[in-house]
């Protein structure tokens, strides 16, 4: 697992580096939020570790731009202890909010529970039949984790109704009233040419050849790949 922590103060730094890389974690620390959001384009963590008074760009307004590189969960840390401070960072698009001092042990719990919460989020979010994983948020295909199978968008939307429901024949009809909205008897030749283009790109990735089978009059039904 990868940290992110920012923080001016060039000894919280290293204590927190200590403590978090003792238990096993890949720490890069940052003193500056620009420094960090620069390491961004190379480095993708787990979490990231952000105070808040910092010169240059403090960590409120480091946030929104942070989050256009990554959904990592964000752990502000501040001196700042009031109610309306704490509001203010959550609100600002923390995940959750720390006030110094503070223990490294409930530093670390609350690291481990923001990583355990996304990737969460991320398997209910992602359809995997190895070496086929479909990301729902992103409406993307991937195949053995890392290469993007490219997709045109009814291309996508049929294999998804199909993944949803493995072994079972997807009449024409079904299909397509769930991708156009409505169905004819003759839209079952465009079905047909999409169902066959989509094929086509699976075919050509290994471990995924008939993948797609067809119930011939009927409709299509998604193989679980071996």
């Amino acid at each position: 697992m990868v940290l992110m922590i920012i923080d001016d103060d060039r000894d919280i730094l290293e204590i927190n580096k200590n403590h978090l890389s003792d238990e096993g974690y890949k720490v890069y620390t940052y003193q500056t939020a620009d420094d960090a959001i620069s390491a961004l384009k190379q480095i993708h963590p787990d979490c990231i570790v952000l105070d808040i008074m910092m010169p240059g760009t403090d960590g409120l307004s480091a946030i929104n731009v942070i989050k256009r590189y990554t959904d990592s969960p964000i752990i502000l840390l501040s001196g700042l202890a009031s109610e309306d401070n704490r509001v203010e960072g959550l609100m600002s698009g923390a995940d959750d909010y720390m006030v110094k001092p503070y223990s490294l042990k409930e530093l670390s719990a609350r690291i481990r529970l923001q990583i355990k919460k996304k990737n969460i989020t991320k398997a209910a979010n992602t359809i995997t039949y190895p070496p086929l994983q479909i990301k729902l948020l992103d409406r993307k295909v991937l195949y053995n984790d890392d290469t993007e199978i490219i997709l045109a968008n009814r291309e996508y939307e049929l294999l998804l109704l199909l993944v949803q429901n493995p072994g079972v024949v997807i009449p024409f009809e079904t299909i397509g009233k769930k991708i156009w909205g409505i169905y004819q008897e003759s839209d079952r030749r465009t079905i047909m040419v999409v169902a066959s283009r989509l094929r086509k790109k699976l075919e050509s990735y290994g471990g995924l050849m008939n993948c797609i089978e067809t119930a011939y009059g009927k409709g299509y039904k998604f193989i679980i790949p071996r």
